[in-house]
């Protein structure tokens, strides 16, 4: 008996293993299986004291945050245009080994200043950094949204983690450059917020926050914004591929006197299939409406060689792919947690591995040097399933019949 038992088990065995080597072939040649976000749990939140100081600089303006996985330390980008003390980062830790977070948790521990191609710190006014990614060269990505009014141009460079020392400059597309007379390029403020690299390290990405000129109109109540996500190949430094991404419109509740701001503010490459997670957040006159979708290039027409959406047929052109994983605004009736009052969430990284061997996801916040706002750091458990996870999950039922 038992040998028969173990002559049904092999061709089972067989197919399993077949099935695995077929998936991951396919799994690593494109884009349409997605990682996915299976779970999302709120673990806890810190806010750091208001006029917190390090090493003699007011740390505030924290518009995005990238992990270290050797060091366990993560790093900040301050979009202080200099006004406080010269474009830098800040180190932090946080301290997620009991499975949570909560005051006290986060500590800064460093500040490092960036510097320009004349190894200078930068003139204030001539940078607005707000995106960072780290590299498995102990360096990191940093994007400026420039300043449309002054024409100064966005970046996208490459610092050293130890002291600073600006390394590498990717070239900016045309299309996204500013000009004098305001018909194409980036909008002030809406430019490039977000910054993610690849797994492997073979790409990254940005996106501006808001439609081009050029593009489309700003995001409103009623009406979302065309942004477009920018590819760049690390090892040639060049861009190339461009997508599209259709944000929300701008909440409405509570929008008093039609001041409102929306957009995409981060992006964060789960994989190296053109999965990620994107965080779309709304002023809304009286607080803020956040939301945290998982997007996937699957399918998604590529767009580089279109300067202007506005000249062609864009309603044909396929978008990148979104799906709502949470509405922050309801951390207080899904996990109780009614002291919940949501702050400029801009930023988001994975943290490392907690306790129970789940994946956290750290988001932080802008408190744009303004004593009425908070640098909230929001913690998050999640479930993350391989597409090969997935598909095993799928067949081993199959034959076990």
């Amino acid at each position: 008996m038992k040998r028969i038992k173990k002559i049904l088990l092999f061709p089972r065995i067989i197919y399993i293993s077949i099935a695995i080597v077929i998936s991951s072939f396919f799994l690593s040649n494109s884009y349409t299986n997605a990682t996915e976000i299976s779970r999302i749990e709120f673990i806890g939140g810190a806010t750091l004291p208001q006029k917190l100081t390090f090493q003699n600089t007011e740390i505030g303006g924290l518009s995005g945050i990238t992990y270290d996985a050797k060091k366990n330390l993560y790093y900040a980008i301050s979009d202080d245009r200099g006004q406080k003390a010269p474009a830098r980062f800040y180190t932090l830790k946080i301290d997620l080994s009991k499975g949570s977070l909560k005051n006290g948790d986060v500590v800064p521990v460093g500040v490092t200043t960036l510097l320009n191609k004349d190894n200078q710190p930068f003139p204030a006014d001539e940078t607005d950094t707000e995106g960072i990614a780290l590299t498995n060269k102990d360096n990191v990505f940093i994007s400026s949204e420039g300043d449309v009014k002054k024409l100064i141009n966005p970046f996208i460079q490459e610092f050293s983690l130890a002291n600073g020392k600006l390394l590498t400059t990717l070239p900016i597309p045309n299309k996204f450059l500013p000009d004098k007379n305001r018909k194409q390029g980036i909008r002030n403020n809406l430019a490039f917020e977000s910054l993610s690299i690849t797994p492997d390290n073979q790409r990254l990405f940005t996106a501006t926050e808001n439609a081009l000129i050029q593009d489309g109109a700003e995001a409103k109540p009623k009406l979302g914004s065309y942004c477009r996500i920018l590819q760049y190949n690390l090892l040639t430094k060049l861009p190339e591929k461009e997508f599209l991404y259709k944000t929300e419109p701008v909440a409405e509740i509570f929008n008093l006197g039609g001041r409102f701001a929306s957009g995409l503010p981060d992006l964060l490459a789960l994989d190296n299939q053109g999965n990620f997670l994107s965080i779309e957040r709304s002023f809304t006159g009286l607080g803020f409406a956040v939301s945290l979708f998982q997007v996937s290039l699957a399918g998604a027409d590529e767009i580089q060689k279109i300067d202007s959406l506005l000249a062609v047929d864009f309603q044909k052109i396929k978008p990148v792919k979104k799906k709502l994983l949470l509405d922050l605004r309801t951390l207080s009736v899904l996990f109780n947690k009614l002291d919940i009052l949501l702050d400029n969430i801009e930023g988001l990284t994975l943290g490392p591995s907690l306790p129970d061997g789940q994946r956290s996801l750290i988001l932080i916040s802008d408190n744009n040097f303004n004593s009425l706002q908070r640098q909230q750091i929001l913690a998050f458990k999640l479930k993350i399933e391989s597409p090969t996870i997935r598909l095993l999950r799928r067949l081993i039922p199959i034959f076990r019949r």
